[in-house]
């Protein structure tokens, strides 16, 4: 009979190139990726010393809802109802959010007053 010589035990197999393997692939998804995108609203400040002119443009959010110079309206009235204090779509709206107001909820309004072509936001404390 032939023999080979003693049966070499069975080698486990090293996982140290898969683990690199993934280490790098890692790597490579995180630095190619983008995890958000920020959006910037331009805003002026409260405190510019600017003039105004015409009627009073609050629009004030808080928990509670939507208030335009101080009357509840619905947020998809509210470009209607904004509508007669404007001479042009160029006019300063007050905007500010009460204590308790979602600021997701405040960026939302801004997003529907851009989106109907109004232009000049002043965010107040």
């Amino acid at each position: 009979m032939i023999s080979f010589g003693s049966p070499r035990p069975r080698r486990r197999p090293d996982l140290t190139p898969m683990i690199d393997v993934v280490f790098l692939l890692l790597v490579f998804f995180m630095l190619a990726s983008r995890f958000g995108s920020d959006q910037a609203v331009p805003l002026a400040m409260g405190g510019s010393g600017a003039a105004w002119s015409g009627p009073p443009r609050l629009v004030q959010l808080s928990p509670e809802g939507l208030t335009l110079n101080g009357l509840a309206v619905a947020p998809d009235a509210l470009v209607a109802a904004l509508g007669p204090l404007m001479a042009s779509p160029a006019d300063a709206i007050v905007v500010r959010a009460a204590g308790g107001a979602d600021l997701q909820a405040l960026m939302q309004v801004i997003d529907r007053l851009s989106a109907a072509g109004l232009t000049r936001f002043v965010l107040v404390e």
